[in-house]
């Protein structure tokens, strides 16, 4: 471990980057954040080498202090002809900064290998008067031209946004270069869109053999893919085209980087470049290196790739090292990407070994007593905690204790709600005052990116409330009172034209648009199926009677859910579950 919450004073480490200087040093930066993790506030520019490929490091070094401001985003480049070592960072005031602000490029250098560094210089050269509502630099090491006319001259990639306060924003991303070492800088190839369809940011470089730069984007756009790509044919003076998004290589909406690992034309076996980023497709989860063999036209999937850390992950950097070997820097951690930052030195026959069983696929249920699905799919639905039957709305109905009892029906096709319409309903009845008591939670849970699905009694904040998290957004509804009367109340949730809907003894109580997405994406890392009366892992338990569950994969009319609520009428069509709580066997 490199870098730990609560290390050499710091709250968090952020963001790192990594090269290796000319000496052999391997130079791994991040951001040291004083008080707490966030992305703005007092953050350092931090530093720790390594004289043996990163086997032994030395102690924490700051090159650059923040003072109660940001100075952050590294992006560090070693010129083979001089060793001097150059940093192009992004840093801002002292005042918040979490939807935007004016941000201003900075550079220092190290002529001794990462031992002294320069004082800080703005690089007013790298930025335009218009770019005033963002600005980043990378964040991951930059790349040096080896190849055609413009070979030794540094690259970097950044992106910007501009807003006037009354038209659309902005959305640009560029490169930056240097033909003296590091020492000044210009800003090269220039693309924007006003439209929001392509949002480029966080922008990594590699240098293909026929002499372009190819450079990948964190792509946050509405055009359908998580990464997006451009080449330059000049130097990075400008851009073939605008950024174009590719659908089939998928990861979350989160840094990625590239390093050029092998060229045939230097005299290696094969071409290959190696891209590192977590390998979900939508949550922050499994550090992964890919690979790809025919310069950045294709890559491949997760599972061809090697696995580093199967659990939460976010940014990372590679760096070459001798001889076959590479490494990894990368934030990883059991509860938060962002407890740890960690450096794996691999070669080529690690990347080649198998990534075996994700370990987050759940065990198969442990044998216990059932109550009947009457669905087609006749699911098993196994009752824990001792719940047992008594009079409910319609028959009888489940009586859960708020301790032990629940209900778990394991993942199976037919509660797999995907991106898809559905619905989910059930009777409640509770008069509980506090806490938080789960009615039915699905899938996942967790903060950020998480795909999930659930509903909850919250008596304390006097409201029911449901959440989806589909893509990269988390929608949310409530109702505008808790139902605590120990009254019977028919609870629906929907997923229905585009909109996340909450429904309370027939009338429409809540409604949020949802973009489109899947609440079960990224499954193949595991995924739970439905939970009654608890959370996933096994908190806010439920306090109270549930009585006739059901989960269709379409959205029911509102006559289809009246026969239900007023008759409990069978209605047939895409009925994935359907929990009678009658008896438990």
């Amino acid at each position: 471990m490199l870098y730990g919450r609560g290390d050499f004073g710091y709250a968090c480490f952020r963001i790192p980057a990594v090269v290796r200087a000319k000496n052999g040093m391997i130079l791994a930066f991040a951001e040291g954040r004083v008080d707490d993790c966030g992305d703005d506030g007092n953050i350092d520019l931090v530093l720790r080498r390594s004289a043996d490929g990163g086997r032994t490091w030395g102690p924490l070094r700051v090159v650059v202090k923040g003072d109660g401001q940001t100075r952050g985003n590294p992006v560090p480049i070693v010129d083979a002809h001089t060793g001097r070592v150059v940093v192009v960072g992004t840093g801002n005031g002292p005042a918040p900064c979490p939807n935007g602000c004016d941000r201003d490029p900075y550079l220092v250098t190290s002529e001794d290998h990462g031992a002294t560094w320069s004082p800080v210089r703005e690089l007013v050269e790298a930025k335009r008067p218009e770019w005033n509502f963002w600005y980043a630099t990378g964040p991951m090491h930059g790349i040096q031209l080896q190849r055609g006319p413009h070979a030794g001259r540094l690259v970097v990639g950044a992106s910007f946004e501009s807003y006037d306060g009354v038209g659309p924003h902005v959305y640009g991303t560029h490169l930056l270069y240097s033909d003296d070492g590091g020492l000044t800088w210009q800003i090269g190839a220039e693309t924007f869109r006003d439209d929001g369809s392509v949002i480029a940011q966080e922008v990594t470089v590699v240098e293909l053999t026929d002499g372009r730069i190819y450079a990948l984007a964190r792509e946050r756009g509405t055009d359908a893919g998580h990464r997006a790509y451009a080449t330059s044919s000049d130097g990075g003076q400008t851009f073939d085209a605008p950024f174009r998004t590719i659908r089939d290589l998928e990861m979350p909406d989160v840094q990625a980087a590239m390093l050029r690992f092998s060229a045939a034309d230097s005299g290696d076996v094969r071409d290959r470049i190696l891209l590192s980023s977590p390998a979900h497709p939508v949550a922050r989860e499994v550090m992964a290196v890919r690979s790809s063999f025919d310069e950045g036209r294709h890559w491949q999937t997760w599972d061809e790739g090697k696995v580093f850390h199967w659990g939460p992950t976010a940014y990372s950097d590679l760096v070459r090292l001798d001889g076959d070997e590479a490494a990894l820097m990368y934030e990883a951690g059991q509860a938060s990407p962002y407890e740890t930052i960690r450096y794996a030195r691999f070669n080529e026959a690690y990347l080649a070994t198998p990534n075996g069983t994700p370990p987050g696929v759940p065990a198969p249920p442990a044998p216990g007593p059932t109550t009947p699905d009457t669905s087609p799919r006749h699911n098993p639905a196994y009752v824990r905690g001792g719940a047992q039957p008594t009079a409910g709305r319609y028959g009888d109905g489940l009586s859960l204790d708020g301790v032990d009892d629940r209900i778990e029906v394991p993942f199976d096709r037919s509660v797999d709600l995907g991106g898809e319409d559905f619905t989910f309903a059930t009777w409640i009845r509770y008069a509980e005052t506090k806490g938080s008591h789960s009615i039915m939670w699905a899938y996942r849970m967790g903060s950020g990116t998480t795909p999930q699905l659930w509903l909850r009694a919250e008596p304390a904040s006097n409201r029911i409330r449901a959440l989806i998290m589909v893509d990269r957004f988390n929608i949310t509804v409530s109702s505008p009172q808790a139902y605590n009367d120990g009254n019977w109340h028919h609870v629906v949730l929907q997923r229905v034209d585009g909109r996340l809907v909450l429904r309370i003894d027939g009338a429409e109580v809540a409604a949020a648009v949802v973009p489109p997405g899947s609440v079960t994406a990224g499954k193949e890392f595991g995924v739970h199926g439905i939970h009654l009366g608890q959370r996933v892992d096994g908190v806010n338990r439920f306090r109270g009677m549930l009585d006739e569950v059901r989960l269709y994969r379409r959205a029911l009319s509102p006559t289809e859910l009246d026969l239900i609520r007023e008759r409990n009428l069978p209605v047939g069509g895409e009925l994935g579950l359907r929990l009678p709580l009658e008896t438990v066997a």
